[in-house]
This record gives structure tokens, C-alpha cells and sequence, in this order.
């Protein structure tokens, strides 16, 4: 069911049950973090693999202080710049977190969205959520509510509508070495934001088979149909002429050949625009019947890091 009701939402909730939330982000599977029946569920659900763990989700720092043993200093001056927003810590848990939210590492991934709807409901409860992205697993992460009900349907008590999501993308990922920043996970912070804050940081590569942090995974992000990083997109048009192809553009195109499906992502090639349209075109696209969906390289400054990161994932085979 799609609804703004936030008390039935919170009823669900204190029950054990499973419900969708919108974030700044993208929309979140989210239940109660500290009972492990619903943890389970999440995991069930998602077919999400128990070593890939998962986001807390609270309101305040005050409230990240109750299941963290300390935050660095690094990690409370970012903090108190990007939160509420798509900024995700990996800070030591307190015994109060289950390992099984943290797949047994002794550290945790928590955040404040950046959502009046979202917030206003954390408030309301007195336990944290967790809420990975409202997908099955590897599949594209969902930036409204008619695509999660696409994924999830009935398996749901609420899903709560609160629009689309503004950033797009996930949240950046960032944990600490003696107080230097590391980002496991680029998204909708740039790395050139975090480190106007913070300073040199070191950018994490994804180690195939081995996933520390949430989002490490190198399949992810995926449709269905074949997805392909191309250097021209009109150049493998016409060397293709007999494929249905898709194709996601970034600024000015002039495509117009037969049996091709457009979605620019920004016409004024503007990044924060692209990353919001990102995955709504990768998911409309992959309804399309289509061969393969094609699209360039974003450019490798600010936010278009994240983006080709995502885009990355997508085509990983």
C-alpha cells in the first residue's frame, strides 16, 4: 500500500513488519535495527547476501552516540556539516548493535536522511532503522514509491510516499584511519565536498568478493537488459543498425536513428540533475523490450566520480 500515513507506518514498524521509506537518496527497506527476526527478514527479502551489511538510520547525533562507542573527531566535524543528508559514517558499534546488521565487523554504517517525512518518523520511534535500498539485490535502486511497489508489492505493510528522491544516488560511504578519512563508497557527496571538510582522503577500490561496507558489492545497480559504457553513442548506433537499443544521453543529442529509445539525463549537462534522473532512466528503460541500454562516461570531476561509479556497476558481467 503507497501512503503518507506515518502512524500506520510506525504501527507496522513496532510490530516486526517491514515498511518502504523515502530518503534524499533513493527509498529504503527499512524495519526495526535492533530486533534480529527483522534484520533477517530484510536480508530474506532483498536475497541479499548476510556478508554485505547494512545502514542505521536515526535522527540525531545524540541518538547515533547510543549505538556507537565514539566518533572521531574527523567524523564529527563531517557530521555536523553534511547531516540530515546522503553522508554515511563507519564508526565502532556498541555491543547494543547486532552483528547481524554489521555482517560480525566491529564497526557500523549510520546516517541522518535528509527527508521531512523519514525524519519525522525516526523521531516518533524509539529504535533506529535499518533501510538498505527497496530492491532485490544487484537490481536498480528504487527513487519512487510505484517502484518499489513494482519490486515488492503486497511483501510490504506501507510504503511510505514521499515524492522523488532529490539526490538520486546513494549516500557516500566514509570511514577512518587514525582519523584521515577513507571513502568506501562514492555517491551523492562528491569526494571533492568531503574533502574541502576533510582533507586528503583516500578513495577505497572495490576488491571483487570481498565487501566491507555497504554498496561494495561490484555488481550492482543493474537492469536486466545487457548495459554497456560506449565512447560514442552514435558511433555504436551505427555500427548496430539491427539492435533495439537504449539510450541514455547527457547533454545536447542529435540521435535520431529507428528503433532507439532516448532519456537525457540533463540536456545542460548538469550533474545533480543527472543524478537524479540516473536510475528513474536505467528502470524505464529496462521495461523497453530493448537488446542493450547504452551510455557514455560522465566527466571524471565532482559528482560525475559517483556517477561512473554507479554506471561501472551497472555493466559489471
Amino acid at each position: 500500500m503507497i501512503s503518507n500515513n506515518i502512524p500506520f507506518a510506525i504501527d507496522a514498524l513496532i510490530k516486526g513488519e517491514l515498511v518502504a521509506i523515502p530518503t534524499e537518496t533513493v527509498y529504503g527497506l527499512a524495519g526495526n535495527a535492533l530486533n534480529e527476526q527483522v534484520v533477517s527478514k530484510i536480508f530474506q527479502l532483498k536475497n541479499r547476501p548476510t556478508c554485505n551489511p547494512l545502514i542505521l538510520h536515526t535522527h540525531s547525533i545524540d541518538e547515533v552516540l547510543k549505538y556507537v562507542q565514539h566518533m572521531p573527531p574527523m567524523a564529527l566535524k563531517l557530521a555536523e556539516v553534511f547531516w540530515p543528508g546522503p553522508l554515511t559514517l563507519l564508526l565502532p558499534k556498541k555491543p547494543n548493535i547486532l552483528h547481524s546488521v554489521t555482517s560480525g565487523s566491529h564497526l557500523v554504517a549510520v546516517r541522518i536522511p535528509n527527508h521531512p517525512l523519514t525524519l519525522s518518523l525516526l523521531r516518533q520511534l524509539d529504535f533506529p532503522l535499518v533501510a538498505p535500498s527497496a530492491n532485490p539485490y544487484t537490481r536498480i535502486s528504487p527513487t519512487n514509491a510505484k517502484m518499489v511497489d513494482d519490486y515488492f508489492g503486497d511483501d510490504l505493510s506501507i510504503i511510505l510516499d514521499g515524492g522523488t528522491c532529490t539526490k538520486g544516488i546513494e549516500s557516500t560511504i566514509v570511514g577512518f584511519h587514525d582519523d584521515a578519512p577513507i571513502i568506501y563508497r562514492q555517491g551523492a557527496i562528491s569526494v571533492d565536498a568531503i574533502e574541502f571538510i576533510a582533507g586528503k582522503s583516500k578513495v577505497q577500490a572495490t576488491i571483487k568478493d570481498r565487501v566491507t561496507t555497504p554498496g561494495m558489492s561490484p555488481m550492482h545497480y543493474a537492469p536486466k537488459t545487457k548495459f554497456l559504457i560506449v565512447e560514442n553513442i552514435q558511433h555504436f548506433l551505427t555500427e548496430h543498425p539491427d539492435l533495439k537499443i537504449g539510450v541514455i544521453a547527457f547533454g545536447d543529442s542529435l540521435v535520431t536513428q529507428s528503433k532507439t529509445e532516448v532519456f537525457n539525463l540533463s540536456k545542460n549537462k548538469d550533474l545533480e540533475e543527472a543524478s537524479s534522473n540516473l536510475y528513474k532512466s536505467m528502470y524505464d528503460l529496462d521495461k523497453q523490450n530493448l537488446d542493450c541500454i547504452i551510455i557514455e562516461s560522465f566527466p571524471e570531476i565532482s559528482l560525475g566520480k559517483s556517477l561512473n561509479d554507479r554506471i561501472r556497476r551497472a555493466s559489471f558481467r
